[in-house]
């Protein structure tokens, strides 16, 4: 376990705030630390280990790939990111894929994408970017821009020019969009997941789904959390009825190793040609490797109703405790196992009496305890996560 004498001293820096555990092993829904402390881990890598930790399909072809070829420059063609991006446009609507490594360059991506899509095709020379209040894009400079929340751009000013918010699930406030010639897209998240597990209306994606068709906006979704089954659909765009021009998902896609993927439908596509984007690891063999056999597991193991199951199941346990704490909680929200707990307290006062009972969960904001277990939980550990949430929230 680490002391505070070693954290002081430690050479990284200190861009997050560490609970005092250091991890040593993972597998399934549990990871143990170096004590030998074993935690029934309902984070997973916030929302990244969506199989659990080390998964066997998916360690194995990492294995063997890692015997034939690391790195390829993506001058070359590279198989498994062929195939990765031939499996993702055939279980969705999108016609192309843009590979990185993370999902704040996937975001990155799009951003590029619908300001060029804007300038080239449609003759916009200060194309603008509509994005939500409570948002969550990224760390780089232009996704915190797209961030609307002034904690996350604190200190980074100037800030990218080219940006609008709106504020979320508002109906009245989207006749901003119909009326600007200068829009070029809207990027928004379905289901809010560090804004505090807020789910989009029905209503309200509708509508402004079909200004974005009338004015030829690009309808952008960030899936970076809520997508590879974490809502109960592949992508939880599939569960509005509508279909995006331009789509970004990254953590759970190669169940822990860094990749992250823009998808775009061949219209949107056309705002990039060769030499306009580029990454050096994008679409690695290795990443890539791991999202197929990710994507491979869950038409195999039937991850996706394994994902309905337990998401119904958590989602009627919590409410449950909803109604013996009502002065404790106000809300179970979310979707599939993507959940999130509004409290009356601190969030952070669960978070932490959870893992005194190891038990790791998240907080989504000051007053929402975020809950993302590994879509292939099952009810006895659903259970162990009840009960212990049940004796926590006696406690306080």
């Amino acid at each position: 376990m680490l002391d505070s004498q070693t954290s002081l001293l430690s050479s990284v820096m200190p861009t997050y705030k560490r609970f005092p555990i250091e991890m040593k092993k993972g597998k399934g829904s549990y990871v143990w630390d170096a004590d030998g402390t074993k935690y029934l881990d309902f984070t997973s890598g916030i929302a990244t280990c969506n199989l659990g930790h080390v998964p066997d399909s998916v360690k194995e072809a990492v294995s063997e790939q890692l015997e034939n070829l690391w790195h390829c420059s993506n001058l070359y063609h590279i198989p498994s990111q062929e195939k990765l991006a031939h499996l993702l446009t055939e279980k969705t609507c999108f016609d192309q894929v843009f590979f990185c490594n993370s999902g704040a360059e996937a975001n990155e991506a799009a951003i590029k994408l619908a300001r060029r899509y804007a300038n080239k095709i449609k003759g916009i020379k200060d194309p603008t970017i509509v994005t939500f209040t409570h948002s969550f894009h990224g760390r780089t400079l232009g996704t915190l821009t797209a961030t609307a929340q002034k904690k996350i751009q604190d200190g980074f000013s100037p800030l990218m020019p080219g940006f609008t918010y709106l504020p979320y699930n508002d109906l009245d406030a989207l006749s901003y969009l119909a009326h600007n010639n200068h829009c070029a897209a809207v990027l928004l998240e379905l289901v809010q997941g560090e804004g505090g597990v807020i789910p989009a209306d029905q209503e309200w994606v509708n509508e402004l789904h079909q200004i974005c068709k009338d004015n030829d906006i690009l309808f952008m979704v960030d899936e970076v959390q809520s997508g590879v089954g974490r809502t109960g659909t592949l992508y939880a765009y599939e569960q509005y009825g509508i279909e995006p021009d331009v789509l970004t998902s990254a953590k759970g896609l190669g169940s822990g190793f860094p990749i992250g993927a823009m998808l775009a439908k061949s219209a949107a596509a056309k705002g990039f040609e060769p030499g306009s984007h580029g990454s050096t690891f994008g679409g690695n063999p290795l990443a890539t490797t791991a999202g197929v056999a990710t994507l491979e597991t869950f038409d195999k193991e039937d991850i996706l109703s394994k994902s309905i199951e337990n998401g119904n199941y958590l989602s009627e346990q919590l409410s449950e405790l909803k109604d013996k704490y009502k002065k404790l909680i106000i809300s179970v929200r979310g979707k599939g196992l993507l959940l999130g707990l509004e409290t009356a307290i601190p969030a952070a006062d669960v978070v932490t009496k959870m893992r005194e009972h190891q038990v790791l969960i998240l907080t989504a904001g000051e007053k929402v305890a975020r809950i993302l277990p590994p879509l292939t939980t099952n009810k006895e550990e659903i259970d162990t996560f009840i009960q212990t949430m049940d004796l926590v929230l006696s406690q306080l």
